[in-house]
């Protein structure tokens, strides 16, 4: 297909791989920091997890709020199924996005850690210290972190997919630098 369809704008690109960067952040520094059993106290690697957490849901609420009045470009030349699988991920990943951090800021009010976006803003305690259902929020927050991993190499997987075998714009509509860009 040579028709190329309405790109992102700058903000909607900005938040996009904003939002990606924080991700790859915050994984990586799940990746790294201790494991978290019971007695474990917040060092510096827990305290940026828990920031780069906060940071997240802070700039995935912009990217929605943005969203609202800015909507996605069309995509009328995709099959309907392609549509709505697309529709779906996306959905998905707003939700995973948002309740992942959450579920992990709920698990560490439970441990009575305090959290803050960078030691400049503290964060209310979700739960009450020793919160049964904060430990649980724990485990659930590993269950959803895996998941948005799968949806995110699903998003990946569909991007790469359209660049290189259908070989449409799909791809270059979020890219800030591709050919043809307003």
């Amino acid at each position: 297909m040579n028709s190329e369809p309405a790109r992102y704008g700058t903000v909607s690109m900005a938040l996009h791989w904003g939002v990606a960067a924080l991700i790859a952040a915050q994984f990586t520094v799940g990746l790294i920091m201790p494991e978290i059993h019971r007695g474990t106290k917040v060092e510096f690697w827990i305290g940026l997890h828990l920031s780069l957490g906060a940071l997240i849901i802070l700039l995935v609420l912009c990217r929605i709020a943005w969203r609202a009045f800015h909507p996605a470009p069309a995509l009328t030349t995709l099959p309907t199924w392609q549509r709505m699988a697309s529709h779906a991920t996306h959905h998905s990943l707003y939700a995973l996005l948002l309740v992942a951090p959450v579920l992990g800021w709920a698990n560490a009010s439970s441990r009575g850690w305090d959290a803050s976006l960078f030691g400049i803003l503290p964060l209310p305690r979700l739960v009450g210290e020793g919160s049964k259902i904060g430990n649980e929020m724990g485990d659930i927050h590993v269950v959803a972190v895996y998941t948005m991993l799968a949806l995110i190499a699903l998003h990946v997987a569909a991007a790469l997919y359209h660049y290189f075998v259908v070989r449409d714009q799909v791809l270059q509509r979020m890219l800030p630098l591709s050919r043809g860009s307003s």
